[in-house]
């Protein structure tokens, strides 16, 4: 008995001793397969009616909040391309938007008929109700616009990516939906429908993921970013075209911020700048994606947006052996400029788990001065890696040790985060796992804003020293 207290003993001391940086949680989920939803289930279920508008979904249509994409696919025919819609305080007089519709094949596929249509000149902080479709079939939604633009201004974003389609994805939609935290547009780092793991890259996926999905997405916008998984380029069947359903069925306003491609934009919302980048796409110098962040930094005005977060697919810090350092070549193009500009947060997917890193930056680096150890750095972003949403590929378990000291806190477990701004200094933000109450925060930590309370947030005592 002794013995076995002494062994315990020593293996508890080892793991200490191993862990160099934040804390690895030993939370242990249930053993099971991750599987994509039968077709059958309920959650891809059509509406009712012919040629019901249906995979209704939203994103905001300008850079200020002041305009909505609305975008639905019938099936049957092409019917309306109208969206008519009212506010709250005025329902006496729908006003109506004209729409365009859009098709696409892909492989044997045939896409149904996509509709895209922009609401424009619409009031802040003010809810909308929307109808898409005729008669019968018509159905009806609502959104709310968010305040308009400003430093000190409230607002909650929740926070998801490789999200798929299987159990465990329906159970992150579903604790999101019912978080007390009330998210109010999700800010989506990629990988969505994950049609491309079936054989052909089977586009019905891409219809039952957007009407699985529209239960939360017809109702609040999500920031896009494209992942590897909306490349769909399958030349053995005949597909050469780069991200072909993503960009025909899910549209962003890349124009509102001079971008010349869909894949990287910006916006503001309420007190956030928020900008997308590309992991797929070309980033290398004078580049467009190059050119357009080289210029996009300094319209950041942080007495007007304080809070700068940046999107991106693939993760530049992580400590897991999946997907490890494959965005190191982006890191070392754009770091600089976010470390320089002061960015609070950067939120990645790709990595199926969890991890949230201390602020930390490697941009003393170079190929002479063997200064390749990430260090503690107050002017770097936190970098929270959010690609738990559930998707068929599985969760990534296999981490790394010893633990990096830029690593705070990490599991491999399915679920979602939400980051509440309350004021232009200070932000809550919490990572929610699936099998937790609604309330449960399984991580969490206050930010201070880089630009108006740039004091240390570091979450763990050897950050902090």
């Amino acid at each position: 008995m002794l013995r076995s207290i002494v062994i315990v003993g020593f293996l508890v001391l080892n793991v200490a001793v191993l862990c160099n940086g934040g804390s690895t949680s030993s939370f242990v989920r249930k053993e099971e397969k991750t599987e994509d939803m039968p077709l059958d289930s309920d959650v891809f279920a059509v509406p009712p009616g012919h040629n019901a508008p249906q995979q209704v979904h939203i994103i905001q249509g300008d850079l200020e909040g002041k305009a909505v994409i609305v975008s639905w696919v019938t099936m049957d025919e092409k019917g309306s391309n109208q969206v008519r819609y009212w506010s709250e305080k005025d329902k006496s007089k729908p006003k109506v938007s004209n729409g365009k519709v859009v098709t696409y094949k892909y492989h044997t596929y045939k896409s149904g008929y996509i509709h895209h249509c922009t609401i424009k000149k619409l009031e802040h902080n003010t809810k909308y109700y929307y109808e898409v479709g005729t008669g019968k079939s018509a159905r009806q939604f609502w959104f709310m616009t968010p305040p308009e633009v400003g430093p000190d201004v409230p607002y909650t974003f929740g926070v998801m990516g490789d999200l798929g389609q299987t159990y465990d994805s329906n159970a992150t939609l579903t604790h999101y939906e019912n978080s007390p935290s009330k998210g109010e547009a999700v800010l989506y780092v990629g990988d969505l429908s994950y049609a491309d793991n079936h054989p052909n890259h089977d586009n019905v996926r891409w219809d039952t993921w957007g009407r699985f999905s529209e239960r939360v997405v017809a109702y609040q916008p999500w920031i896009w970013t494209t992942g590897n998984h909306e490349l769909d380029f399958a030349p053995e069947i005949g597909e050469n075209i780069p991200f072909k359903p993503f960009t025909h069925r899910y549209h962003v306003p890349y124009k509102a911020s001079n971008s010349t491609q869909p894949f990287w934009y910006s916006i503001k919302r309420a007190s956030a700048y928020v900008i997308v980048l590309s992991s797929y796409s070309a980033y290398g110098t004078y580049t467009p994606q190059y050119q357009w962040l080289l210029e996009e930094l300094p319209k950041v005005n942080r007495s007007e947006t304080p809070w700068l977060i940046v999107l991106v697919h693939s993760p530049w810090y992580n400590s897991n052996q999946y997907h490890y350092m494959e965005a190191e070549t982006m890191r070392v193009m754009f770091e600089p400029w976010l470390v320089e500009n002061k960015v609070d947060v950067v939120f990645a997917g790709h990595v199926h788990a969890y991890e949230r890193s201390e602020r930390i930056s490697n941009i003393a680096y170079n190929i002479l001065n063997k200064n390749c150890t990430p260090v503690r750095d107050q002017s770097a972003p936190v970098y929270i890696n959010i690609g738990d949403g559930g998707n068929v590929e599985g969760l990534a378990i296999n981490m790394t040790e010893p633990q990096p000291d830029y690593s705070a806190h990490r599991e491999a477990s399915f679920g979602h985060a939400i980051f509440d701004i309350k004021n232009k200094t200070h932000a809550r933000y919490s990572w929610h796992r699936n099998q937790d109450g609604y309330a449960v925060e399984a991580d969490s930590m206050w930010f201070y804003n880089r630009f108006w309370h740039p004091l240390d947030d570091s979450t763990t005592k050897k950050a902090s020293q």
